[in-house]
C-alpha cells in the first residue's frame, strides 16, 4: 500500500517521497490506519519490518492536524528499553520532525540530569527516553505529562525484562486521562508479564501481529554447527568469518569478558573488530557504535546488549558464539540482519552448554533445526543422546520419590510430648500415677 492511500497528511507523504519512501510495509499498512483513528494498539512484527515508522508517522500526523491539550506539557512520549535504542529512535524522529520545527528532547540515564532539565524548560513537545530517566524527571517535577496525547512503548517486553515495570506504572499514572492514546510495539508478544501490563496501560486495544516470532525469518539463512567446547569455538569463529561473504557482522557472546577476549583473538588474526559491553562508560559505548555504524570496523562483538533495536542496515551476518538462554533473544539477535527486505545469514555454534537452549529453539519453532559438523573443524559432540537424558530423568525421579517417601515417613511419626517428667539426657522418664490396687515396688 502506498503511503498516500493510508490517510496521512499530504505534508508527511511529500516528506516520505523526498526521503525515498513510497510504499508502506505490512505492519505500517495495518497499524497506521488504526493509530490515526486514535485506537490503542498492541502490535508485533518481525525485526526490520518498519515498525518504527508505524508509530512515528501517526504521531507526527496528530501533531500537524490537532491542537495541543495544553501549552506547556509534552504531547508525545516515546519510550525505549535501552539507551542505544532510544538514541536511534530519536535520530529517526528528528529526521522526520525537523521539517516541521517541532521541539524534541532525548532523556537518557547516565547523561547530565541538569542539562536535561534545561532542555525540558524549553517545553519540547516530543520526548524520547528510557523509562528510568523519564520516571526520574517526573519525580523531580521537571517533566509533566498531564497533557500527553500519545504514549508509545517500543520493545515493551524488553522493558519489563529489564525491570522497568514500576517506572512504566509511574509514567502511566502521570498521564492518566481519557484522551491519551497508547501504542505498544515489539518484535514478539509471547510474554506473560506484558499481557498483564497491557490490561493496565491500554484501553480496548487493537491487536496486530504480522508474522509470528515463532516463524523463522525467510530472508535470513540460518545454520547450526556442533562444537565440543569453548576452545573449539575459538578455532571455528575465525574460520567462519573467513568463509562467509559479508559486509559487516555481529558476534554475540554470553559474557562481557568474552567480548574482549574474542576481540583480542580476532584482532591478532587481522580481523577488523571491536567489542561492546555494558561495562563501558556511555561515551565509550557511543564511540563504539559510531565507529561501527560508520563502517570503520567490520565485526562487532557484543552481548545481548545489542540484540535489540539497533538498525544497522549494513550487517549481513550474525554469529551466535553462545546460544542465548531465552528463545526470544535468539529471534532478536538474528534479526540484526535481513532487515528492510535485505537477505542475511545467521550462524550458531552448539556445544554441550548450548544444548538446552538449542532444544528450546526447536520447540519454539516447532521444527528440527538440523545442526551439522563444520568442515575441517568436525566436533565429537553431536548432542545429548535420548538414552542419556532418559537415564538422567529416571535418576531425578527416583531421587524425588525417595525424598517424598522420607517426608511422608516424617509426617507419619507422632511426637509424644509428656505432661510432666524428669529429664535424663534427651529422653524424659515419666512417672506413672499410682492407681488403687497397685503394688508398691518398694514393699514388694
Amino acid at each position: 500500500m502506498d503511503f498516500a492511500d493510508i490517510g496521512l497528511d499530504n505534508r508527511i507523504v511529500k516528506l516520505l517521497g523526498i526521503k525515498g519512501f513510497k510504499q508502506a510495509t505490512d505492519i505500517q499498512s495495518q497499524a497506521i490506519p488504526y493509530a490515526l483513528r486514535g485506537t490503542d494498539l498492541l502490535a508485533s512484527s518481525k525485526t526490520g519490518s518498519g515498525k518504527t515508522f508505524a508509530f512515528l508517522l501517526p504521531a507526527l500526523n496528530r501533531m500537524l492536524r490537532q491542537k495541543a491539550l495544553t501549552k506547556k506539557d509534552a504531547r508525545m512520549l516515546f519510550l525505549a528499553p535501552t539507551r542505544e535504542l532510544a538514541k536511534q529512535l530519536y535520530v529517526e524522529l528528528k529526521s522526520l520532525s525537523e521539517s516541521f520545527s517541532f521541539k524534541s528532547v532525548l532523556l537518557l540515564g547516565g547523561e547530565n540530569f541538569n542539562d536535561q532539565i534545561k532542555q525540558l524548560k524549553q517545553n519540547p513537545v516530543l520526548v524520547v527516553g528510557t523509562p528510568g530517566r523519564v520516571a526520574d524527571h517526573l519525580e523531580h517535577r521537571s517533566l509533566f505529562l498531564n497533557g500527553l496525547e500519545l504514549l508509545v512503548l517500543d520493545e515493551a517486553d524488553r522493558m519489563l525484562d529489564l525491570g522497568f515495570s514500576q517506572q512504566l506504572k509511574s509514567i502511566n499514572k502521570a498521564a492518566d486521562h481519557r484522551k491519551r492514546q497508547t501504542l505498544m510495539f515489539s518484535a514478539t508478544l509471547e510474554h506473560a508479564q506484558l499481557n498483564r501490563m497491557t490490561d493496565e496501560l491500554l484501553n480496548k486495544p487493537k491487536k496486530i501481529q504480522i508474522d509470528s516470532s515463532r516463524v523463522q525469518h525467510e530472508d535470513i539463512e540460518q545454520s547450526f554447527y556442533f562444537a565440543d567446547h569453548i576452545e573449539h569455538k575459538l578455532e571455528m569463529l575465525p574460520a567462519q568469518l573467513a568463509a562467509q561473504d559479508f559486509n559487516q557482522a555481529i558476534v554475540f557472546t554470553a559474557t562481557r569478558a568474552d567480548t574482549v577476549k574474542l576481540a583480542e583473538i580476532l584482532t591478532e588474526k587481522g580481523v577488523s573488530c571491536l567489542a561492546l559491553s555494558g561495562e563501558l562508560l556511555q561515551n565509550q559505548r557511543n564511540n563504539v557504535m559510531q565507529d561501527f555504524a560508520a563502517k570503520r570496523y567490520k565485526v562487532l562483538i557484543t552481548t545481548d546488549l545489542a540484540s535489540r533495536g539497533l538498525d544497522l542496515s549494513n550487517v549481513s551476518l550474525v554469529i551466535n558464539f553462545d546460544l542465548p538462554k531465552f528463545t526470544d533473544e535468539y529471534v532478536h539477535r538474528v534479526g540484526r540482519t535481513g532487515r528492510a527486505g535485505n537477505t542475511g545469514k545467521a550462524v550458531s555454534f552448539v556445544g554441550p552448554k548450548d544444548w538446552r537452549s538449542f532444544e528450546a529453539l526447536e520447540s519454539y519453532f516447532q521444527k528440527s533445526l538440523n545442526p551439522i559438523k563444520m568442515e575441517g573443524f568436525e566436533a565429537s559432540f553431536t548432542g545429548l543422546k535420548p538414552l542419556v537424558k532418559k537415564a538422567k530423568a529416571e535418576k531425578q525421579q527416583k531421587t524425588k520419590d525417595k525424598s517424598s517417601a522420607t517426608k511422608k515417613a516424617k509426617v507419619g511419626k507422632k511426637r509424644v510430648i509428656p505432661a510432666e517428667g524428669i529429664e535424663m539426657g534427651h529422653a524424659p522418664i515419666l512417672k506413672r500415677k499410682r492407681v488403687e490396687g497397685d503394688i508398691d515396688p518398694d514393699t514388694e
